[in-house]
């Protein structure tokens, strides 16, 4: 199961809609990928067809798609999304990450 903040939820559904989504029938597709400082990072993109093999979730009224091999990595995991003075942007609060970079996008098991 991946969460999704109240905060990373409002822009989703911002995001979504400025890229021609429709977040009540559409998807957040979340995935892991190598590369990065730590040896993994993550990915998020928009999606409307779900794959075959794809886990399906809800929270937080976000519609989420991750692929098998992504979600060993990603579970439990929750979205966060800090717009403040840092400017972060999305964060991904992983339990499963031993190790993470300065930026927070990449990660290491």
């Amino acid at each position: 199961m991946i969460k999704v903040s109240e905060n990373a939820k409002r822009k989703v559904v911002t995001l979504m809609t400025e890229d021609g989504f429709d977040a009540a029938k559409d998807y957040v597709r979340v995935g892991v990928k190598s590369g990065g400082c730590s040896g993994l990072s993550y990915e998020l993109d928009f999606d409307n067809q779900i794959q075959e093999g794809d886990k399906v979730f809800e929270d937080n009224s976000v519609r989420i798609i991750v692929d098998k091999k992504s979600f060993l990595y990603l579970v439990g995991t929750t979205l966060e999304y800090s717009g403040g003075l840092n400017g972060k942007g999305f964060v991904f609060n992983n339990p499963n990450a031993q190790r993470t970079c300065g930026c927070g996008e990449s990660f290491s098991l």
